[in-house]
């Protein structure tokens, strides 16, 4: 049979195919392996069952890390009458969506994948004059495309929802570790201000995009590509103001005659395509940019900044930086603002449209796609999505398809049109400990799959998932990890699966 490319061919993979390094471009499954496997983690609880830790407040439930699935998990526990803490090392919700900068949302490319707490958030938007899907010709169809979410907007949204139903947030708290008893655990422990301190629950959700509450309770992980070992890349976001879009748009469709974008301004966006690509080279003779720094290049309008770029780049080498790394991270971040500047004054000096530009915000959380993963009830795998697997407990459903930023795997199945695959409940949930719930990126997949369900709409549905299940387990007396969440009655779950 003939091998295909992993990723249906579409205007997104065009940008990953045009940016592959020399480096990236020979990664293919036939190459041999840099690692046996994905690495196994390490438990790193440190034992503060015994030590005399204040509490500083108990809840039904409490989770761990504010960003999409964190927000919605307790957005959604509280709408259900429960107690709830949110945790959050920051000082603004929304994780990557804001503290990141990682907007437009990637689409579920499927309709009817909007669970209600999306359909809130969009509604909630709409009420601050920020349309992303309620117009007479909605282009946002139930997931079947991206969604702008300014982040500074949502920034304030969260607050609100959290306020509405009466969600306790702890900014700038730093989950240190946890407490454990016959199975459960009984306390996550945090660092603020007031030194260290314990947050008491019956519930935990685990938030944290690199399952860092599970790997300190010693919940089985696993980090990295199963083929390589490595992880994918990570980005880091910028935005640019004082941009004439219009200048911008008539310059990448007139002059370059790229029309890969469907749409002009105020809804616009330009990449390094097959047609852009000589544009970009010749910076790089010039001396003005490298090739890591136009490796990936793309760019976004944001609705409600007019005169505003959103820049998803640069990327940096997975060969070069692990996202498992703590220095490693760190290199990155000073690595991406020197490649940062350099982009800058590229556009500025190369663009119509940039000449009176410059860098009006710069991320404060580092784009990462992949790091440790937990082993849950069910390990989600690759046959999963390219069986467009359905699951009687599943709690959501999407299209996107496996997005690696590393490797072009050759395999011999993808998605056909109208189809898709669903996340089990009990992929989220752990058999190690009965109330523990792990929602987001860090769920219980292998590699590629995790490539696919890492998007904020999937782990935004996973969270609101959460938060149904953690009343719904309180107030049937029936441990998290026990729930059939089948057996929720329909009116009550968030999705009902189409299997």
């Amino acid at each position: 049979m003939e091998k295909s490319f992993l990723i249906p061919i579409s205007r997104r993979d065009l940008l990953k195919f045009a940016g592959l390094t020399a480096a990236s471009a020979v990664l293919s499954s036939n190459a041999p392996a840099q690692a046996q496997a994905a690495q196994p983690a390490p438990a790193q609880n440190i034992n503060f069952n015994s030590a005399n830790i204040p509490t500083l407040l108990s809840a039904d439930v409490c989770v761990c890390g504010g960003g999409p699935a964190g927000v919605a998990a307790a957005v959604t526990a509280g709408r259900n009458g429960l107690k709830v803490v949110l945790i959050e090392q920051g000082t603004v919700l929304g994780g990557l969506q804001t503290q990141g900068l990682v907007y437009p949302a990637m689409p579920t490319s499927v309709l009817n994948s909007d669970t209600p707490y999306i359909t809130d958030l969009n509604k909630r938007f709409a009420m601050h004059g920020i349309n992303v899907s309620f117009t007479d010709e909605p282009r946002y169809k139930n997931g079947g495309d991206a969604r702008e979410y300014m982040p500074e907007l949502l920034a304030f949204i969260y607050d609100e929802l959290c306020a509405d139903y009466k969600v306790d947030i702890l900014y700038n708290a730093t989950l240190v570790g946890a407490n454990t008893s016959g199975g459960k655990i009984t306390a996550a422990i945090i660092h603020t201000v007031e030194g260290l301190s314990k947050i008491e629950a019956n519930i935990f959700i685990d938030a944290t995009g690199d399952a860092i509450l599970s790997r300190f309770v010693g919940v089985p992980s696993v980090r990295g590509s199963e083929h390589t070992g490595r992880n994918q890349k990570m980005s880091f976001r910028f935005e640019m103001g004082g941009v004439e879009e219009m200048k911008v748009y008539k310059f990448f469709v007139k002059k370059l005659k790229d029309g890969w974008c469907e749409s002009k301004p105020p809804e616009f966006e330009f990449a390094k395509t097959t047609h852009t690509e000589k544009f970009y080279y010749e910076g790089i003779q010039r001396g003005e940019v490298t090739k890591d720094d136009v490796a990936y290049i793309q760019a976004f309008t944001i609705l409600g900044k007019p005169g505003t770029m959103s820049m998803n780049c640069p990327e940096v080498s997975p060969f070069l930086y692990s996202s498992t790394s703590a220095l490693d991270r760190s290199k990155a971040i000073q690595q991406c603002r020197i490649m940062i500047r350099r982009l800058a004054n590229f556009f500025k000096k190369n663009i119509p449209g940039f000449k009176n530009s410059y860098i009006s915000r710069e991320a404060s959380l580092l784009g990462v796609r992949e790091s440790w993963r937990i082993r849950g009830k069910y390990y989600m795998n690759k046959d999963d999505y390219f069986n467009a697997q359905k699951f009687p407990d599943a709690v959501c459903r999407s299209a996107y398809p496996i997005d690696i930023h590393d490797e072009v795997l050759n395999l011999e199945k993808k998605l056909g049109k109208g189809e898709f695959y669903e996340i089990p409940y009990r992929a989220l949930v752990t058999n190690e400990f009965s109330n523990l719930i792990v929602v987001g990126r860090c769920i219980s997949s292998d590699f590629p799959a995790q490539a696919a369900i890492r998007i904020q709409p999937t782990c935004m549905s996973m969270g609101e998932a959460a938060g149904i299940a953690s009343a719904y387990g309180l107030k049937n007396n029936i441990a998290v990890n026990s729930i059939d969440w089948a057996s929720i009655p329909a009116e009550i779950r968030s999705y009902v699966s189409a299997g």
